[in-house]
């Protein structure tokens, strides 16, 4: 598994009531579990100076240039160039840290989506590895899908990084119920032939962001969110590598639900991006 994840996706924040909020825009709750979940990484990286000062770190980097940013199926942002950048921390130990962002070209200073990664691998045997993860994203205002800002726990099992399978639990910041929702992913990277792959994807997911059926209304004739349905998505595409460069085009799958969604933003067909790590 690689130690850092580019933004694929970015969501429409909904308008929320104004009392019990922080001047960032943030409930109560939200803002004790964002502080929380800060102070944790925190503690977790005092508590392993000591043995990670000892040993060789190494750095990773990575910038890129997508059409779109697309997360599980749902658009971002529009279809429009979109630069972006990760950076990682391994470390011999088996912890690493992992931090990436993504903006539009034409407005660079403002991000679409930013994440943290703090993870811990293990070598299960010569095929196998496995990954436990925990990510924090955190999502521009403007964006259109629907997604609130959440942190996400996950698990993942590596064969040969050909194969990885990953379930996920997600907790939602501002969602009602407060309950976490779940998800599960399947990748695949074959090789085609020299600097050439296919690369492959599908999972399912609790819907990220209340989606909406058109038409349906209650008795008072107000408009009812559908929260109980999975999302289904996955892609196919062609991955180039050589060196430091990587060039990948994908055909973007969604079912009809997982598009569905208020302030209706569809993800482009087809995503491209080339990026450059070093």
């Amino acid at each position: 598994m690689t130690d850092y994840r580019f933004p694929r996706a970015a969501m429409c924040l909904r308008d929320r009531p104004v009392d019990s909020r922080h001047p960032d825009g943030a409930t109560r709750g939200e803002s004790i579990i964002r502080k929380g979940f800060g102070f944790t990484l925190l503690a977790v990286g005092i508590g392993l100076s000591p043995a990670l000062d000892a040993q060789s770190t190494t750095f990773n980097g990575t910038v890129a240039l997508s059409s779109q940013l697309v997360d599980r199926g749902q658009a971002i942002t529009g279809n429009t160039p979109i630069v972006q950048g990760a950076a990682s921390w391994t470390f011999p130990a088996g912890w690493s840290l992992g931090l990436s962002g993504g903006a539009a070209v034409r407005s660079p200073g403002r991000l679409a989506e930013a994440l943290v990664q703090g993870s811990r691998h293990w070598t299960l045997s010569n095929d196998w590895q496995m990954q436990a993860s925990l990510l924090y994203y955190r999502y521009s205002s403007g964006n259109r899908g629907g997604t609130s800002d959440r942190a996400e726990t996950g698990l993942n099992w590596t064969y040969r990084d050909v194969l990885t399978l990953g379930v996920s639990a997600i907790y939602v910041l501002g969602a009602e119920g407060h309950r976490p929702r779940g998800a599960a992913d399947l990748s695949l990277h074959w090789p085609l032939a020299e600097h050439l792959s296919l690369s492959a994807g599908a999972g399912v997911a609790q819907s990220l962001a209340a989606s909406y059926r058109p038409y349906r209304y209650d008795q008072a004739r107000s408009y009812r969110p559908d929260r109980a349905g999975l999302s289904n998505y996955g892609h196919v595409g062609l991955l180039w590598t050589q060196g430091p460069w990587r060039i990948e085009l994908d055909r973007i799958m969604a079912d009809p639900e997982t598009r569905r969604q208020r302030y209706y933003l569809g993800a482009s067909p087809w995503v491209a991006t080339i990026s450059r790590s070093f």
